[in-house]
């Protein structure tokens, strides 16, 4: 029951909120990153101007083109980079992003490990899971997470939990009830699951991280 008074921002907190408090959680302990990829400059300042500050990436490229000069208007703003990640582009994410959502295979272990200790910067990461086993999508197999993470590891690269993105047009519980089971079997405190169709579902099974778009931004032309 949306609230037609509220700005989409609001909106989206005040569901949030009430999706934790369903859960017996509180609302604070989740973490919504709003999804500005194609969306331009002077559609992300109005959030800001509304006190959002963390802001996720689908794009290195995209994301290069219009943050930094945000960034330095705004030196408290956080950027997450939710999409797909390309081992020859690791610097480049590690220079411009405070979380990386995508971590998914050996080779970008490897990129990203290289990536950090060259530039002196550790980037908390999420280790991408295809939690729907769908040849289509990214993710890390679900039966080779356990081998990511103690690679990952051993690289130093600091996982602070997994992420996953359910098939769409399926009920998503299932597919976050076992996300957190994961989570919790391999010790990681940090789910990123959740979008703008199904945030509140994510939040009443543990989500600690949001990744909302339409919900804020309106549709994507």
């Amino acid at each position: 029951m949306d609230q037609p008074d509220l700005t989409p921002l609001e909106d989206v907190r005040a569901r949030i909120a009430r999706a934790a408090k369903i859960a017996g959680r509180e609302p604070g302990d989740v973490e919504l990153i709003a999804i500005s990829k194609t969306h331009p400059a002077e559609a992300i300042v109005p959030l800001i101007e509304q006190g959002q500050r963390v802001f996720g990436e689908n794009r290195v490229q995209e994301a290069q083109g219009k943050w930094p000069a945000l960034i330095e208007a705004h030196a408290d703003l956080k950027l997450h980079l939710v999409g797909q990640l390309q081992s020859n582009k690791a610097d480049d994410a590690v220079r411009l992003f405070d979380c990386i959502h995508s971590l998914d295979r050996p080779s970008l272990v490897s990129a990203l490990g290289k990536a950090m200790d060259k530039l002196g910067k550790q980037v908390p990461c999420f280790v991408q899971v295809n939690i729907g086993e769908e040849a289509q999508k990214g993710g890390c197999a679900i039966a080779d997470v356990p081998a990511l993470l103690a690679s990952a590891r051993e690289a130093q690269i600091p996982v602070v939990g997994l992420m996953c993105v359910p098939p769409f047009g399926i009920e998503p519980a299932p597919f976050f009830a076992l996300l957190a089971k994961m989570a919790a079997e391999n010790g990681l405190d940090h789910l990123s699951m959740g979008m703008s169709d199904d945030f509140e579902t994510a939040v009443k099974l543990g989500a600690t991280h949001v990744r909302v778009g339409s919900a804020l931004f309106g549709a994507r032309s």
